[in-house]
């Protein structure tokens, strides 16, 4: 029997970081694990840092999870059977909500016989949740993106508040306390994914039976579609040369989200997250990331090489208009190639807005 584990949760939570610390304490305790990760796009930044640390990946590109079911059905079957694998987290788009109806339940009811799917886990940025807080204490009307962000708690078995390290012990529990109070159906766990920090906690979690399966979302699809139709998504390659013997691919990659980081402040635009892989010809790879505009970068991974050209794919999801994403990203390319001395070709670029969600299953719960 397979055991499935859903991730949801808004961009830049940190759900990669949390697939991946996860799978590696199970396989610590014997099981045989493999990943999916999910976009709108293609070409992922975090599928390279993930296949670095695990040996059984899989994506689903062009849609979330619930518009690409019979895609995600293929990944598990796929990886179960040439890696023989027993568990499957995946994680969704940072901008897909209900869930429970558009992949847990139709799980549950067509492959039940052969998966256990366990608790879906909404993966929480304390920060991010807190600004979103503040917005509505304020009394200003709920964003669209706000909206979005309300549903996948509200849809939560798991509510998995990362990034603790990022906050006071007081604030980190008040967090805990309200979030307990504000869906007391679902169980609220506190950890760090990036230091491991009461990681067990989470996974003790997705040994529970799920206790908000029956929720039936009161969704409006439209405000929904509005909600992903405000970020810009942009998946871009680009070719880099050194204009001398070699550049320093974490200067080039951290100097282009320092600039793209200004921009969005200065414009008002949300950063979901930008992430950057500087790919080298020895296998040698850096990756960077961002998750709010005016942030510093974090260094995810650093190449210790110093190459002579190399590739870069930059994933950049901001609440912003195609055309104006093409442009603040074009802007700081040419910035980080003046401060890495480099000279840079872009082979895809590429922004769009989502389409409309358009699920291939939506079940009620059993009994409704």
């Amino acid at each position: 029997m397979i055991t499935f584990i859903p991730l949801t949760g808004f961009l830049g939570a940190g759900k990669t970081t949390t697939m991946t610390a996860t799978a590696l304490a199970l396989q610590e305790q014997g099981r045989k694990v493999a990943v999916i990760t999910n976009d709108q796009g293609v070409e992922l930044v975090d599928t390279k840092l993930v296949r670095s640390k695990l040996d059984s990946v899989a994506e689903v590109t062009g849609g979330c999870f619930c518009c690409k079911f019979e895609d995600l059905v293929e990944a598990i079957v796929a990886l179960v059977s040439s890696d023989d694998v027993d568990t499957v987290i995946a994680e969704a788009v940072g901008s897909c909500t209900d869930l429970q109806a558009t992949v847990v339940r139709p799980l549950r009811q067509y492959y039940g016989q052969d998966m256990v799917v366990a608790p879906l886990t909404t993966v929480v940025d304390p920060l991010r949740h807190l600004a979103f807080a503040r917005a509505a204490e304020r009394g200003e009307p709920e964003s669209d993106l706000s909206y979005l962000f309300r549903q996948q708690l509200t849809e939560a078995d798991v509510i998995a508040v990362n990034k603790l390290d990022t906050i006071s012990a007081e604030r980190a529990e008040d967090l805990l306390d309200s979030l307990r109070k504000a869906h007391p159906n679902a169980r609220v766990v506190g950890y760090s994914a990036g230091t491991g920090e009461h990681l067990g906690s989470l996974l003790q979690a997705w040994r529970a039976p799920a206790t908000n399966g029956d929720v039936r979302l009161d969704i409006d699809y439209d405000r929904y579609a509005a909600a992903e139709a405000q970020l810009a998504w942009m998946n871009q390659e680009l070719d880099l040369t050194a204009a001398g013997d070699s550049f320093d691919a974490t200067t080039w990659a951290r100097t282009l989200l320092e600039d793209l980081s200004a921009w969005a402040l200065r414009n008002d635009a949300v950063i979901g997250h930008a992430k950057i892989t500087v790919e080298l010809a020895d296998g040698d790879f850096a990756k960077l990331s961002l998750t709010e505009s005016g942030a510093e970068p974090t260094l995810d991974r650093a190449a210790a090489s110093a190459p002579t050209g190399g590739r870069a794919v930059v994933n950049a999801r901001v609440a912003c208009e195609p055309d104006a994403l093409d442009s603040a990203v074009t802007q700081a390319v040419a910035a980080a190639d003046r401060a890495a001395g480099v000279t840079s070709s872009a082979t895809t670029p590429v922004s769009f807005k989502p389409s409309y969600p358009r699920p291939v299953h939506r079940l009620a719960p059993a009994g409704a």
